[in-house]
């Protein structure tokens, strides 16, 4: 037992090493958390000028809708999750496309050990990385909206979910792109499926419709969608979605990653 834990340790080590030795890897982490600050920080400052226009009807919703609206947008949203995503694929079709999967298995014949290694130092990252962003989106935004009183804390109402909500998205998204990885091998392929399912089926589904809402509410962006509002909206929701449901599809979508990923490293050859 001590042998195994100290080689699992080790195989830990050796995941971390190889997530940041991809020279994209730094630059995709840099990048998707600036853009998806800008988008954020650029609606809020849009915002900020634009208050004291705004007719009372507006005003009065502000609070929460809108200032919890600027600090996460969907826009923002769909960076991060195409940045987490691709960093989780990157994660493994790196090792497929230059070939070091097979210097990997050989060194390593449990295969199942290998993974669950690259999972625990995908997940335990882009965990960091989520809350990181998630924090300063809020708080920065939050600021600035104060400077008209209608910036929003922490404690208030739906404050704290909607910010866990925003932090998980990116392990949820980069244990998907990696299962997907796993899946097809190729960096290109890879990305553009990640993008096809995360990014462009949401904007395809119709929420009037029955079938069209529960699709997106399956999907990882219908879920965070939920999980942020806060407040009640002024226009009925004709199919709502509970935040217990939500959570089971980030839930099952981080899960259903990691048993494809396993499944497939597993019984495919190199």
């Amino acid at each position: 037992m001590p042998a195994a834990a100290v080689r699992f340790r080790d195989l830990l080590a050796a995941e971390w090493i190889k997530l940041w030795s991809l020279r994209s890897t730094p630059w995709a982490f840099v990048v998707g958390a600036v853009a998806a600050l800008g988008v954020n920080l650029n609606a809020t400052l849009a915002d900020y000028r634009n208050y004291p226009n705004y007719s009372d009807g507006i005003k009065e919703l502000f609070v929460p809708i809108w200032a919890m609206r600027d600090a996460f947008t969907l826009g923002g949203a769909m960076v991060f999750i195409l940045a987490t995503g691709s960093i989780g694929a990157l994660m493994i079709v790196g090792e497929y496309g230059t070939g070091q999967i097979r210097t990997t298995f050989a060194a390593v014949p449990a295969r199942r050990a290998v993974v669950a290694a690259k999972t625990l130092v995908l997940a335990a990252v882009m965990l960091v990385y989520g809350a990181l962003v998630a924090g300063v989106s809020f708080a920065t935004t939050q600021a600035v909206l104060d400077g008209r009183g209608v910036g929003m804390a922490l404690g208030d109402e739906g404050v704290a979910r909607a910010v866990a909500a925003s932090a998980l998205l990116a392990p949820v998204c980069a244990l998907a792109g990696f299962g997907l990885g796993a899946l097809l091998r190729h960096t290109a392929t890879t990305i553009v499926s990640l993008t096809g399912v995360l990014l462009l089926l949401p904007a395809l589904m119709d929420e009037r419709n029955r079938w069209g809402a529960t699709f997106l509410h399956a999907l990882p962006q219908g879920a965070w969608k939920r999980l942020t509002e806060v407040g009640v909206s002024p226009v009925p929701v004709e199919y709502p979605w509970t935040a217990g449901g939500a959570w089971t599809v980030y839930a099952a979508w981080a899960a259903g990653a990691v048993a494809v990923a396993f499944v497939a490293v597993h019984r495919r050859d190199v």
